[in-house]
C-alpha cells in the first residue's frame, strides 16, 4: 500500500511533512519546524506520530523535536548532528534504512548545508524528502559543508530516478527562479519560471518538484553546462553558488 503525504505551510516559509505508511497506519513527521502546527494537523487529520525522521539539525528542522514527543511519544531518528539541539533515539547515516510500517525509507548522505545533512528515499513510492540539499530551482547554503561536499550531495540526489516526486523544506521557488533566469537563458527554464510565478500569485505551493523538473531547470544541477571552463563540475557549482549568494534580484 502507498505512502501518504500530507504537506502543510508553517513558520514563514517552510513546509511540513506527515507521512502515514497505509499498510501499517504508522505515521511519520519528516523534520519538526513548528511543533503546534504539527499538533495541529495531526489532530485534524486524526492521526496519532510515531516517529520523527530530521534531515539536520537547525532548529527550522529539528526544534519541534522535544515538544512533539513529549506529546505522542514518537521515536527520533536523524543524524548525529541533530544532539546539538535536541535527543535522538536513533542515530542514522548514509546508507541506512529506516522502516516506517511497510515503508521502507533508504537514508541519503546529502552534507553540505550542515555537514551531516541527510535525505530520506521512499524508492518503493518514487519519493524523496531533502530537507535543505536541493530545492526548486535552487540548492541549500553551504552553511558547514564545502561546495566539493554539495556537489556530491547534489549529485546522488540528481541520481535518483527522474520521476521521483522530491518534497524540499522552503517555498523559495520565486526567488530562486529570479536568479537562475539572470546565469540561465534556456526556453525551459523560462517556461518553468513563468509557470512559478503565476502559482505564487495564485498563492499555491511550487513544491513538490521531480528529479526530471531539476536536471532540466536547476542551475546548480546545470553548473557544468552553464560554467563549462570551470576546472571542475564541483568548481562550476562553487561559481554558481557564489553568484546565488550575492544576488541582490
Amino acid at each position: 500500500m502507498p505512502l501518504t503525504v500530507h504537506q502543510f505551510p508553517c513558520l514563514s516559509d517552510n513546509y511540513g511533512f506527515l507521512v502515514r505508511d497505509e499498510a501499517s497506519g504508522q505515521v511519520a513527521a519528516i523534520d519538526t519546524p513548528d511543533a503546534t502546527a504539527i499538533l495541529a494537523e495531526l489532530d485534524k487529520l486524526g492521526w496519532g506520530l510515531d516517529m520523527i525522521l530530521n534531515t539536520h539539525w537547525h532548529p527550522d528542522h529539528a526544534g519541534g523535536n522535544e515538544a512533539l514527543k513529549a506529546a505522542t511519544g514518537a521515536t527520533i531518528a536523524g543524524p548525529a548532528e541533530v544532539a546539538r539541539i535536541a535527543p535522538l533515539d536513533r542515530v542514522v547515516s548514509g546508507g541506512d534504512v529506516v522502516m516506517l510500517g511497510e515503508t521502507r525509507f533508504e537514508v541519503i548522505d546529502s552534507g553540505g548545508h550542515t555537514l551531516g545533512h541527510i535525505a530520506y528515499h521512499d524508492a518503493a513510492d518514487a519519493i524523496a524528502f531533502v530537507g535543505d540539499t536541493l530545492f526548486a530551482l535552487g540548492c541549500g547554503r553551504l552553511f558547514e559543508g564545502t561546495a566539493e561536499q554539495m556537489w556530491s550531495s547534489l549529485t546522488r540526489v540528481a541520481g535518483l530516478p527522474d520521476e521521483t516526486t522530491v518534497y524540499c523544506a522552503h517555498e523559495y521557488t520565486a526567488s530562486n527562479a529570479r536568479f537562475a533566469l539572470s546565469v540561465d537563458d534556456d526556453p525551459a527554464l523560462k517556461a518553468r519560471a513563468d509557470a512559478v510565478f503565476a502559482a505564487r500569485e495564485r498563492g499555491e505551493p511550487t513544491v513538490p518538484t521531480t528529479i526530471a523538473a531539476e536536471k532540466a531547470t536547476n542551475p546548480f544541477l546545470r553548473a557544468p553546462l552553464l560554467r563549462p571552463n570551470a576546472a571542475s563540475p564541483a568548481e562550476a557549482f562553487a561559481e554558481i553558488r557564489t553568484a546565488k549568494d550575492s544576488f541582490k534580484g
